[in-house]
């Protein structure tokens, strides 16, 4: 099961966190993967180090010509997983323009120009999968996080909107929303032995999820066995949207 040797991926900020793990899954299980990161190419081949079959592309999606490069470098893909995003953290009425600019632009924009430049080669070759990592934040609302909860709400209209127009073509689309991880990008909270009893006394499973609980689901999307889930959304989260 959930063979995928022939198939080549690209996951969005793979170098660490959610992104890495996910790229690891899908070598492990036969696929030729590219990693990308916006900060270093240096960052991306420490990854590649530690996962076969991989390659480095070091794209900022905060620009419309590290995405045109970062295609030219991959060539068409079978897969594509897009989990890079911005996140900021303030009250709703203290983000700047520039913070809204800089979240819409990496986690919705940037979503939608990958999706486009990269499904073409997917419906001519009558197979594709395309996966958005989300959020639980598209449903709860939290303090510092009305932006981000937004660009990942909007993030999940555009997959149910795609899905139906490339599901003729053997063409997948789908959304995993993960609750609080583990990762780099939480560490402050997750390292923080107060911080993290109150985050995990709301969440029904009692404690933070980790990259491994959210890769096997977007294996699944990614396989042929996930071929006839289309424009839905896995949450992953221990219950914390309840």
């Amino acid at each position: 099961m959930f063979d995928l040797t022939g198939k080549t991926a690209l996951v969005t900020g793979s170098t660490q966190g959610i992104g890495f793990e996910i790229a690891r899954i899908l070598s492990e299980h036969g696929a030729k993967v590219f990693i990308t990161g916006a900060d270093s190419v240096e960052k991306c081949l420490r990854a590649c180090e530690k996962i076969p079959n991989s390659y480095p592309i070091r794209a900022n999606l905060l620009k419309t010509e590290d995405i045109d490069r970062m295609y030219e470098e991959s060539g068409d893909i079978d897969i594509l997983v897009l989990n890079a995003s911005i996140q900021y953290k303030k009250a709703w009425d203290e983000f700047s323009e520039q913070d809204f600019d800089i979240q819409m632009t990496c986690n919705v924009k940037s979503s939608y120009l990958l999706i486009k430049k990269y499904a073409p080669a997917m419906k001519a070759k009558g197979w594709g999968r395309i996966v958005t990592v989300g959020s639980v934040n598209q449903y709860n609302n939290h303090s510092e996080l009305s932006l981000y909860g937004m660009t990942k709400a909007a993030q999940m209209k555009l997959v149910s909107n795609i899905a139906p127009f490339l599901a003729p073509y053997g063409v997948t689309v789908n959304n995993v929303a993960p609750g609080a991880i583990a990762t780099p990008r939480n560490s402050a909270v997750y390292e923080d032995e107060e911080l993290r009893k109150k985050v995990e006394s709301k969440i029904p499973c009692g404690r933070f999820g980790k990259p491994e609980d959210i890769s096997p689901a977007v294996l699944l999307l990614c396989s042929d066995e996930g071929g006839y889930i289309t424009g839905t959304d896995i949450v992953i989260d221990g219950g914390m949207r309840l």
